[in-house]
This record gives C-alpha cells, sequence and structure tokens, in this order.
C-alpha cells in the first residue's frame, strides 16, 4: 500500500488531504514552516501521521541548522517547541518530536534515523492494532456480516500506510465479514464525506455517508452492530479525546447497547493526564463554521464554538485496542484483544 506520508531527497512528501477527493496530489515540504502550515490547514491530519510528519520535521530543522558538522540545539529546540504546538491536542504530535529530540546530540543524521523508524513502526502499529481490533469486534459481534459506524478519517490517509479503525474495517471487509459501513460527514471540514468515503470506494466495501447528526438515529434505529473510531489522546483512566461529534455517537450506542471501541497505537495514550478534563481541546477558525464552500452562511458577527475534539468518557467505551492488546484504564496494556 502506499505510503500517505515519506522521506524523498531531503524533503517530506505526503498526500495533500485537502485536494481530496477531486484531485490526488503530493505535497513537497522542504521547511519547517512548511510543515507547521500543512499541519494546521489539515493538509496533513490524522494523529500518526501528523505524529510522523513531526519527527521528519525536525529532522528538516537539524540539517537546516548544522554547519560544518555542527548542530545549532537551541535552534533546533525552538523549532521542535513550534511544532509540537501546531496542533494540541493529538499527543503524538508531542511524543514524536521529544522521541526525535533525544538522538540530536547525536546530530542531523540520528534525527533523521529515529524519524524513519517512527515512520516504518506506525505502520506496523497500526496494521497490529487493526487486526487485534478486528478480532476483538469478531468475538464481540459473532460470525454475521457486520453493519459498522466510524467517524473522521481514521484509514490509510490518516497514518502512514494503513488506519487504525478504518483498517480493522478494511480487514473485516477482506474476510467478507461488513455488509456496509455508515459514517458521518464530520462537519465542518467534512473528512467523513472527503476522505473516508474516497478511501472506502477505493477499497471496494459498502458504504453510506450520514450526516453527523444522524449517527445517533442510526444506532436508535438498529442499523449498526458495532463503532469503531480513532483517537487522538487516550488518558490514564480510559477517556478518549476524539473528532467532535464522537461523544453523542459513544453516549447513543451505550443507549443502544451497541460495542464502541477504539483503535490506536500506543503513542496515543498518554497516562501523564489523569481524565479527559486534563486535555487541552483545540479551538478551530470560526469561519471554518460561517462559511460553506466560500461562501457565507450564517449572518455577520456570529459568535461560533468550533471545537476540533471531543471527550468521550471511559464508561461509554467498550475497548481501547492497541498494538498490543486492550488499553486498561489503570493505565496497562495487559492483554491481546484475540
Amino acid at each position: 500500500m502506499t505510503r500517505s506520508i515519506a522521506w524523498q531527497d531531503g524533503a517530506i512528501t505526503a498526500v495533500d488531504q485537502c485536494a481530496l477527493p477531486h484531485e490526488y496530489r503530493m505535497l513537497r515540504l522542504s521547511t519547517v514552516d512548511e510543515v507547521i502550515d500543512a499541519i494546521q490547514r489539515l493538509a496533513i491530519r490524522g494523529a500518526p501521521a501528523i505524529g510522523v510528519a513531526g519527527a521528519l520535521a525536525v529532522a528538516l530543522s537539524a540539517r537546516a541548522h548544522t554547519r560544518d558538522g555542527v548542530c545549532d540545539e537551541i535552534a533546533v529546540r525552538a523549532e521542535a517547541r513550534r511544532i509540537a504546538d501546531a496542533r494540541p491536542t493529538a499527543v503524538n504530535l508531542s511524543w514524536a518530536v521529544r522521541r526525535v529530540l533525544g538522538k540530536l546530540d547525536g546530530g542531523a543524521d540520528a534525527v533523521l534515523a529515529e524519524a524513519g523508524t517512527i515512520l516504518v513502526e506506525d505502520e506496523e502499529r497500526n496494521r497490529a492494532a487493526a487486526g487485534e481490533a478486528a478480532n476483538l469486534v469478531r468475538r464481540l459481534c459473532g460470525p454475521e456480516p457486520l453493519r459498522l459506524l466510524t467517524h473522521c478519517n481514521t484509514g490509510r490517509l490518516a497514518t502512514v500506510a494503513w488506519g487504525t479503525a478504518l483498517g480493522a474495517i478494511r480487514l473485516l471487509a477482506g474476510e467478507g465479514h461488513v455488509t456496509e459501513v455508515l459514517f458521518g460527514e464530520t462537519r465542518p471540514l467534512l473528512q467523513g464525506a472527503r476522505l473516508t468515503a474516497w478511501e472506502l470506494a477505493e477499497a471496494g466495501i459498502p458504504h453510506r455517508m450520514l450526516v453527523d447528526s444522524a449517527g445517533p438515529a442510526a444506532l436508535a434505529a438498529g442499523m449498526v452492530d458495532c463503532v469503531l473510531v480513532g483517537a487522538d489522546r487516550v488518558c490514564a483512566n480510559g477517556d478518549v479525546a476524539n473528532k467532535i461529534g464522537t461523544y453523542s455517537l459513544a453516549l447513543a450506542a451505550s443507549r443502544a447497547g451497541v460495542p464502541f471501541v477504539v483503535v490506536a497505537p500506543e503513542s496515543t495514550l498518554d497516562t501523564t493526564l489523569r481524565s479527559g478534563a486534563d486535555i487541552v481541546i483545540e479551538e478551530r477558525s470560526p469561519a471554518e463554521v460561517t462559511a460553506f464552500g466560500g461562501v457565507e452562511v450564517a449572518p455577520p458577527g456570529t459568535r461560533v464554538f468550533n471545537p476540533a475534539f471531543d471527550v468521550t468518557p471511559a464508561e461509554l467505551v467498550t475497548a481501547v485496542v492497541t498494538e498490543s492488546g486492550l488499553f486498561r484504564p489503570n493505565g496497562t496494556v495487559e492483554e491481546r484483544a484475540s
């Protein structure tokens, strides 16, 4: 499977997720500012993908600030802080930046090598997490073909190559276990409509799109056997931050008695935070809500609350599945989902 992000000839290449579904094109990013801009405008998005992009951006910085074999560590660390702050909610970004900074004393080549390791690990670990989640879904729901519901985009575009929740769906569909996938449009930037629909069509998986507010209605109507979503941060107590709209699906799934499964690599776990109340939730520009397709749809001066994420309490989550197994609210991964 083609990677959505890579290092090539001294620059970062990445699928431009803003151009999809109308055009599939690659970005070439050769400066830290270009990477930060791509992350902030969601040309690169998805917690695992922005983690890899952040690591590679630090490598760009280390190379740019090396003269005569000597790296200006102060300058690199300053740029690394800017990279880590580009999107505050997804812990993968700051995690990856810290990890590659740990190699900074070895110079730019050591930083790049570590970033390359993170890139390779991301594909491997997300494939493993998706496999663990697929096994769990079979146990929870039985062998019958499944009607699944997902939210936002958690496929190969949101990771290096395979995906988390959508990766699990891809596995289940490949085994003939999926009747249909329902997914929300993901307002206001339509990651579901633009990206998840594109990935499901690419994979040949039957699918139908819902307006976001119809997800709970679909659950209440008995149209869903299992909900599968990704995560941007999972706290020590099992609270989960994910794309805005996830919480309402979890509430509806609980009411309907439908399993609600979160799929994420261990890099998304943040056991330094006790609960979701400690998570910094990114709030984005009002213009994303007051305009649609460049046309103003709200009266001038309309005030906006536009959080990019919400927090689902642990008690509404059936399981958080990582590459190693099930994450437990005590902060450990104690068994394999299979």
